[in-house]
């Protein structure tokens, strides 16, 4: 994980033009999808006092807000991560903001979700499909194209999908099934299908065990503005269904 830190406590904001005010006193603490940590980062600069961002596996943090973990906003690559920390009581109603896509990233580029099935790939990467959506989403798509049999033996997981994307982009595996929103626009990645999987559709919830609802409540409404549905465009997202 990777927490993008900057906390200035005032006792008045004066926010430059184009900033948000995310409130006086408490830090505003955010628990995001990896696949969402690029838009959210770009997001976060709009906002004054800056959040800290917590990014990971959706249902790792699903786990961890129902324990009481102190987050203001909770955002998850699968609906359902976010309706099971409603119902744990921990937040508010999900909000669907926005749709994912699948991508094959590999250093060789140019290989498609039907490549995978070269053994010349002898090690492919995905995130853990019991806590991240596009590792259920990677899985579903080898298996709606055949090749689940195929590469299964030859998969690493990670705990999440930036961390499956690294070991690829480390060279610890040749291919790895990723977030199209962590590679959008390189020439390495190649889309899937979206029809191979079911819908990745984000959503996101303010949440009661954090200590700055208000700020909380103002970075929703950024991600749900004009000017947020741009910057997740910008990333290869695409409007909640």
């Amino acid at each position: 994980m990777r927490g993008l830190v900057l906390v200035v406590v005032l006792g008045w904001c004066g926010c430059q033009k184009g900033q948000v005010d995310a409130g006086a006193g408490a830090p505003l603490r955010i628990a995001a999808a990896a696949d969402l940590s690029r838009a959210f980062e770009e997001l976060g600069q709009k906002l004054q006092p800056a959040p800290v961002f917590t990014f990971g596996a959706s249902g790792l943090l699903a786990r961890q807000l129902s324990e009481g973990a102190p987050f203001d906003v909770f955002a998850a690559a699968n609906v359902g991560f976010v309706e099971q920390a409603h119902q744990a009581g921990a937040c508010d109603a999900a909000q669907p903001f926005a749709r994912g896509r699948l991508a094959v990233w590999s250093k060789a580029g140019g290989v498609g979700l039907e490549q995978l099935g070269d053994e010349k790939l002898t090690r492919i990467a995905i995130a853990n499909p019991e806590v991240a959506p596009y590792g259920k989403a990677a899985k579903e798509a080898l298996l709606a194209a055949g090749l689940w049999e195929k590469v299964e033996k030859r998969l690493v997981y990670g705990e999440n999908v930036r961390q499956a994307l690294q070991l690829a982009k480390t060279g610890n595996v040749e291919a790895a099934l990723v977030a199209d929103a962590l590679v959008a626009g390189e020439k390495e990645a190649v889309v899937v299908d979206a029809a191979r999987h079911q819908p990745l559709v984000q959503a996101l919830a303010v949440c009661s065990h954090g200590g700055n609802r208000a700020g909380g409540e103002a970075f929703a409404k950024l991600v749900r503005s004009v000017e947020g549905q741009a910057v997740l465009e910008k990333y290869g997202f695409e409007p909640p269904p």
